[in-house]
């Protein structure tokens, strides 16, 4: 059993979120949470708001009777960068220079470690 969470349009740069994301990939959400809490990066809240909202649609889904929060493991985590705001900055010599803000979105997908048995 799976359930997924997404963030979209996230105001930092992937690359930032990338190297918290790699902390917690296949970890069990209670370890994950853990380490998000004490990592000082800016990315880790972020995180683990969309850890939480993945680990509570699966217990939505399959419910506290069949499901425990601690069996939950981190799946896959996508970091994809989003569209790029551009604005202007005005340099000396009536020259104009580009600043580049950066998004992302992130996509965590939850999973209760019993192997999936594909239906073919």
């Amino acid at each position: 059993m799976e359930a997924t969470a997404k963030a979209k349009f996230i105001r930092m740069s992937a690359r930032k979120v990338r190297r918290v994301a790699d902390l917690i990939r296949g970890k069990n959400v209670d370890e994950a949470l853990n380490i998000l809490t004490f990592t000082p990066k800016a990315a880790s809240p972020v995180l683990e708001k969309v850890l939480k909202s993945a680990a509570a649609n699966a217990l939505a889904l399959e419910g506290t009777a069949k499901l425990k929060a601690e069996d939950l493991r981190i799946k896959q985590i996508l970091v994809d960068g989003g569209p790029i705001m551009k604005r202007i900055r005005p340099m000396g010599m009536g020259r104009a220079f580009r600043i580049r803000k950066r998004t992302n979105h992130i996509t965590i997908v939850v999973t209760d470690g019993e192997k999936e048995v594909s239906k073919s």
